[in-house]
């Protein structure tokens, strides 16, 4: 007889609950961005740029709520980058081969990261470019 605690079609594994599940939630939510970190050159390239800009967001002469405004944009880009590279790799499991609809959920996702990435670019260009106007004129 085999051990009910075991994990079996028949017996899911128990639920975590309360803090212990936070805790795993956390570690999970850390390999994710490891993982793309490492497999994903343009999530790189867009977490080296919130490396820049966050800093800034938090020295630049704006209110409390654009200060948000200007983070909550760069934070944007690198959630819609996870769910571009989730997307990608959960078609890429599926299989390798060619389809128009394996296609067409790349380039929507793709599509999204470049929305996200102009919703950045007019918030910092809107709250910030008058100030960096003023200070390269001054």
């Amino acid at each position: 007889m085999s051990n009910p605690t075991e994990s079996s079609p028949a017996c899911p594994p128990a639920k975590r609950s309360g803090p212990l599940r936070a805790l795993f939630a956390l570690r999970h939510s850390c390999d994710g961005i490891i993982a793309t970190l490492r497999e994903e050159s343009a999530f790189r390239q867009e977490a080296a740029l919130a490396a820049v800009l966050l800093p800034g967001a938090l020295l630049m002469p704006v209110s409390a709520i654009e200060r948000v405004l200007l983070i909550v944009s760069v934070l944007l880009v690198l959630l819609v980058e996870l769910l571009n590279s989730s997307i990608e790799a959960a078609i890429d499991r599926i299989s390798l081969d060619r389809h128009e609809l394996s296609k067409r959920a790349k380039d929507c996702g793709s599509a999204a990261v470049m929305i996200a990435l102009l919703i950045c670019a007019v918030t910092w260009g809107v709250l910030c470019g008058p100030i960096v106007y003023h200070w390269l004129r001054g």
